[in-house]
């Protein structure tokens, strides 16, 4: 069953899928707090702590994100790094604190574990 990108079921079923995985993450130490604006639920406050997401935003994280729900889902179900990039040009993400992470996401493709980022694709509607 496909769940809306970013809602709770979505966040649960990811997290499964995550952790079934084996937890072979090779962004562990990334912490970044994203704000999506414009879904269809309303605005929602996610994080990507390794390479998991989960609701809400991280106290302390050195990075914080805001970005279109669109542009979030190209990026981040997609693996659409094309997509990030014209956003970011464009002024459509806007970014504090410490752009390094996202250059280290980036660098990585967004999501390095490609049978992972099949999985997530493949529940999202």
């Amino acid at each position: 069953m496909p769940y809306e990108f970013l809602s709770d079921d979505w966040l649960t079923e990811v997290k499964k899928i995550s952790e079934e995985s084996g937890g072979d993450q090779p962004a562990s130490d990334l912490v970044i707090n994203i704000n999506v604006t414009g879904g269809p639920s309303g605005d929602r406050q996610v994080h990507i702590n390794g390479a998991t997401f989960g609701a809400g935003n991280i106290e302390g994280a050195p990075t914080k994100l805001t970005v279109p729900y669109d542009v979030a889902k190209a990026i981040f179900v997609e693996g659409n790094q094309q997509a990030a990039m014209q956003a970011f040009m464009g002024g459509q993400i806007k970014v504090e604190g410490d752009m390094s992470k996202l250059m280290a996401m980036q660098s990585q493709g967004g999501n390095a574990n490609a049978d992972l980022a099949d999985k997530i694709k493949a529940i999202t509607a």
